[in-house]
């Protein structure tokens, strides 16, 4: 079963969205705002966000490129929400890398037609990603950079000693041992 993870800032958006995705089998999480949705992403671990554009503390569209940007959530995908009022710039949404967009008030027909092929998508790309890689052979083979970029993607820049401790522990528990100055 698919995991959803729908942030937006009106509740009776967040009960019919949920009501509907629920409907269709999905596991839904929902949250109100943008800085909870980027603090829950790595313990919800949804195949798919949707995520209302005017979010406060973060914007779907900041949010939705924070997920992008982090290879630990590739298999994500992401479907920005604006209700009829809203300010939507396709521009934007493009920019930060959103896979679909879907308007409030949320009609049931249209949210399952661009919901369901991005979970099977997510679905798909999950379990490649889950499949495990043939083993690397020769030192430099893991990419301290790359995994300490995914880190901060989750927790954000500001946590760099949080950053730093989990990264030394992710490098020491796939073997590349500790950091190299």
């Amino acid at each position: 079963m698919s995991r959803i993870l729908l942030a937006d800032h009106s509740p009776h958006a967040r009960r019919i969205g949920e009501f509907i995705l629920r409907e269709e089998g999905y596991d839904v999480v929902s949250v109100s705002d943008g800085g909870t949705a980027l603090s829950r992403l790595a313990e919800v671990d949804p195949d798919v966000v949707l995520a209302d554009v005017v979010m406060s503390g973060v914007s779907g569209y900041t949010f939705c490129g924070q997920i992008k940007s982090n290879p630990l959530f590739r298999h994500v995908r992401v479907v920005l929400t604006a209700g009829v009022m809203d300010p939507y710039d396709p521009e934007e949404a493009k920019r930060a890398g959103a896979d679909g967009m879907l308007q409030r008030p949320f009609e049931a027909t249209e949210m399952v037609r661009v919901v369901a092929p991005l979970a099977a998508l997510a679905q798909r790309d999950r379990e490649g990603f889950l499949t495990p890689a043939p083993a690397a052979s020769g030192p430099g083979t893991v990419d301290r950079a790359a995994i300490r970029a995914a880190v901060a993607g989750v927790l954000g820049e500001s946590n760099s000693d949080i950053i730093e401790a989990i990264t030394e522990r992710v490098m020491a528990a796939i073997g590349a041992g500790p950091r190299r100055s």
